[in-house]
């Protein structure tokens, strides 16, 4: 089960190294096209085509280019070039959608430390425990928490935590994974063929481990072990992938080029 996992796995984050506060800023993004702009332009392309104006509502060059290094750094930082062909294909294809801000969530998760760590030690156990919300005081908790143990965040002050507790439930609501002002409540999104492929393919590209069972990444799937390899053996999936699983391990060989996956499922 992966309250198990979630709980046994703590252990490893205390080797987090790179503690930033880009969850501050993504929370307040007010407009995520800018992700589709830096993907394909960057910042340069606001001076040479009339501003900042002609892309975004956000007025001010100094608030572009805050929000430009944390969606460079979290959301749209490639660890190889399988995951930026996912992510530029999906972006490519249908913009800003529920599918391509759900990828980007897995990406961020995977780039930014604490972004993760959140998602493991709140948010997944609450949607795997099946509960209704997240109250803004535990996220706080957690981070006083961690706070007591990186010398990182030593110097964040009450009113820091605060604000990135908030940011970060701010966050997942922006990516439909919360809903709700005041008291947001927990989503339970369901993966689509086409998003169930795209994690398969996904984790595949990220993981280093060679039996997929072991990997932290599987409650990323928003399913419990048991249901996920269940549908990761239905048939109508095998033309996209291989599987051989034996009970204790497993291994996915993908079989269809990731420069291609994308139009194939579509």
């Amino acid at each position: 089960m992966f309250k198990i996992l979630l709980r046994t796995n703590r252990y490893k984050f205390e080797f987090i190294v790179n503690i930033n506060t880009d969850i501050n800023i993504l929370g307040s993004l007010p407009d995520w096209n800018l992700i589709n702009v830096y993907l394909n332009e960057g910042i340069g392309s606001f001076k040479r085509n009339g501003g900042v104006h002609s892309y975004t509502s956000i007025k001010t060059d100094k608030s572009i280019k805050r929000f430009e290094k944390a969606i460079s750094s979290t959301l749209i930082k490639f660890c190889n070039s399988d995951v930026e062909l996912l992510i530029r294909d999906i972006f490519s294809g249908e913009n800003i959608t529920n599918d391509s801000l759900l990828l980007i969530f897995w990406n961020g998760s995977y780039n930014n430390e604490l972004l993760n760590y959140l998602n493991t030690e709140i948010y997944f156990p609450a949607f795997y425990s099946g509960r209704i919300s997240i109250k803004q005081d535990e996220v706080v908790a957690c981070l006083k928490d961690l706070k007591e143990r990186k010398v990182k965040l030593k110097k964040w002050s009450d009113s820091t935590l605060q604000t990135t507790a908030s940011k970060y439930l701010t966050f997942l609501k922006k990516l439909h994974l919360m809903e709700g002002s005041l008291k947001k409540t927990i989503v339970h999104p369901y993966l689509n063929d086409k998003m169930f492929i795209l994690f398969v393919y996904w984790i595949k590209a990220i993981e280093l481990k060679p039996n997929l069972i072991e990997s932290d990444w599987l409650k990323y799937s928003f399913y419990e072990r048991s249901v996920f390899l269940e549908r990761l053996m239905q048939k109508k999936f095998t033309k996209y992938y291989q599987i051989n699983y034996t009970g204790d391990k497993l291994k996915i060989e993908t079989t269809i080029p990731y420069e291609k996956i994308y139009n194939a499922i579509n």
